[in-house]
């Protein structure tokens, strides 16, 4: 094999809770990661000239050593011996720094890719080691389950077993929240305390009206102040027939839950007069 294309998805939180702050500064969480029929894509390739070569569509998006992607062809090329060359073109179609996950998938989809592509031989627990250090939304994208708890920081996962359909609208008001600040301010506007904290999350998700009811992003308490569009477009969302809206992540994305794909199409319709943002329709991917 001298090449391969691999998708990586996006995904919203369908339940995100800040438990505490540990000594090391990271958050403990306790979300719902669900992964959506909205990807980037990778193209791997083996190459004669030594080292990564990244080019991404996105000029906007790094394709040097900051990028993940780029970090983790470094990680896992260390493992091999001898001369190596990898070319890899990253085309985006999910939006960076809205709270889908995108750099974390198409991190995740390298160490995959570059494993098989290399015959390096890891397993998924070994890959899952080397992608902690890339990001906390890594190993769930390493994952085989579209739809996982986590816990920890959110690399504890557990599969949780979605029984019904879902539809998502995403909108992407064209500007970045970081995370950083989000936890920052977070911790110093919030009390941070395991009391009033339920963090037991199912391991099964049978119906949409189960969905509605862990709906929650504590994210909000501070985004929302700082972005009062975030709400306006909660409304919006749910004006045009969501079942429920919320913000995904840290933000900036907003993601509405529609109960099958002929409302979806038509509030894309509605939305797309309303809205300035970039709007995505897409399914929650299954369990195949």
């Amino acid at each position: 094999m001298e090449s391969l294309v691999i998708k990586a998805p996006a995904k919203v939180n369908l339940c995100l809770k800040i438990i505490k702050k540990r000594p090391d500064g990271y958050h403990e969480i306790s979300t719902i990661f669900q992964k959506i029929g909205l990807f980037d894509e990778l193209t791997l390739e083996k190459s004669a000239v030594p080292g990564i070569c990244l080019t991404v569509n996105n000029p906007a998006v790094p394709s040097d050593c900051t990028n993940l992607v780029y970090r983790a062809a470094e990680l896992l090329m260390r493992r091999r011996e001898g001369v190596w060359g990898i070319n890899i073109k990253l085309h985006k179609r999910i939006p960076a720094g809205a709270g889908l996950g995108g750099g974390s998938s198409d991190a995740a989809a390298a160490l995959q890719g570059l494993n098989r592509l290399f015959d390096l031989g890891l397993s998924l627990h070994d890959l899952q080691q080397h992608a902690i250090s890339l990001g906390a939304d890594v190993p769930f994208f390493l994952s085989p389950w579209p739809t996982a708890s986590a816990d920890g920081i959110g690399e504890i996962l557990q599969q949780v077993n979605l029984r019904t359909e879902l539809w998502f609208i995403i909108v992407f008001p064209r500007f970045s929240i970081s995370t950083a600040w989000a936890y920052a301010t977070y911790s110093k506007d919030i009390i941070l305390t395991n009391q009033q904290k339920n963090s037991i999350l199912p391991n099964s998700i049978d119906d949409l009206a189960q969905v509605l009811t862990l709906l929650h992003n504590d994210f909000e308490q501070v985004v929302i102040p700082r972005h009062p569009e975030i709400a306006a477009i909660q409304k919006s969302l749910i004006q045009a027939g969501a079942e429920g809206a919320l913000l995904s992540g840290s933000g900036s994305s907003v993601f509405g839950v529609f109960k099958n794909r002929e409302v979806c199409d038509k509030a894309v319709v509605q939305l797309a007069k309303s809205l300035s943002g970039d709007i995505f329709m897409a399914p929650g991917l299954c369990q195949e």
